[in-house]
């Protein structure tokens, strides 16, 4: 025990501090002391933010971390950046890797699987790399768009002031609020129009069935007609008719001989006059024709 000395413990207190310390490090940093992954390479010309320790991944899956970046400056053109994959991460041939970054600034390393997964990439191959236009750097490509058409919605601007600031405006607006008015009144006249047939509409159709029912009845009375028999008579009427009208036409019967026989009509002529001169001598002078003695006749 003699060499466990005070300088001893204090140089394995320290010894174990730097180790705690390195492993500590390499934990934050995202890197395992125990390392289970294969290490690949990619080239870029320009990294964007990416530093050590960001983390790579493979649709959306993290795979793995940046282990470190090498820059030459004989080179400025070309930056290795040595990428540390889980083992058990399988890289295609024709894979390639982009750097991208979201809107609070974080920066990821994402891989572009290639097509044909039975052909796999070799531990330390180098692939291609190229950064991903995020929204940031398209808000970016847009202000010099932006910029140009500020001076239009400028003049668009004071367009809309100028529409808003017209007294015709005001009075378009007042017209549109009394058609407004208007189509309210026409709406409840209607509403109130919709009420009244409502109500009138259960005794107008009762009239209606009533009608109905009259036409119906008069339809069947109609149906019970014998109209052969009333055929029949009017042929028989139409008949008598004939008949009479013959006679009328013949000499023959007292109204065929009244009608075609002269000497006939001025002797009933002749007559009807005498019998009118003998009623108007008999009313003129009653007396020659009527006498009437109360104490009897003379010489009896």
């Amino acid at each position: 025990m003699k060499y466990f000395t005070n300088e001893v413990k204090i140089a394995l207190a320290a010894i174990i501090g730097v180790v705690i310390l390195y492993v500590g490090l390499q934990f934050l940093k995202g890197t395992s002391l125990f390392s289970n992954q294969y290490t690949y390479y990619v080239r870029f010309s320009d990294v964007n933010g990416l530093s050590t320790s960001s983390p790579v991944y493979g649709r959306g899956i993290k795979i793995g971390v940046v282990e470190s970046i090498n820059y030459s400056y004989d080179r400025p053109e070309e930056i290795i950046v040595a990428i540390g994959v889980n083992k058990k991460a399988l890289i295609p041939q024709g894979t390639t890797a982009e750097i991208s970054s979201d809107l609070l600034g974080n920066v990821k390393l994402e891989l572009v699987y290639g097509p044909d997964f039975s052909k796999a990439l070799s531990v330390g191959d180098t692939i291609s790399g190229s950064i991903q236009q995020g929204l940031m750097s398209k808000a970016a490509d847009m202000v010099p768009q932006i910029e140009q058409m500020l001076p239009k919605l400028d003049s668009i601007l004071m367009n809309i002031n100028t529409i808003v600031a017209d007294p015709a405006l005001a009075g378009t607006l007042h017209n549109a609020e009394q058609l407004t008015a208007s189509l309210n009144s026409t709406s409840n006249q209607i509403h109130q129009l919709t009420a009244s047939l409502g109500k009138e509409v259960p005794g107008m159709m009762q009239k209606a069935n009533g009608v109905l029912d009259n036409t119906e009845k008069l339809t069947r009375q109609l149906s019970e007609v014998d109209v052969q028999t009333l055929v029949n008579r009017v042929d028989e009427t139409l008949a008598n008719v004939q008949q009479l009208s013959a006679a009328l036409s013949s000499d023959k019967g007292t109204l065929g001989q009244l009608m075609h026989n002269p000497e006939l009509y001025t002797n009933l002529t002749e007559t009807m006059d005498a019998l009118d001169v003998l009623l108007r001598d008999f009313k003129e002078h009653p007396k020659r024709y009527i006498n009437v003695s109360v104490f009897g006749r003379k010489g009896d």
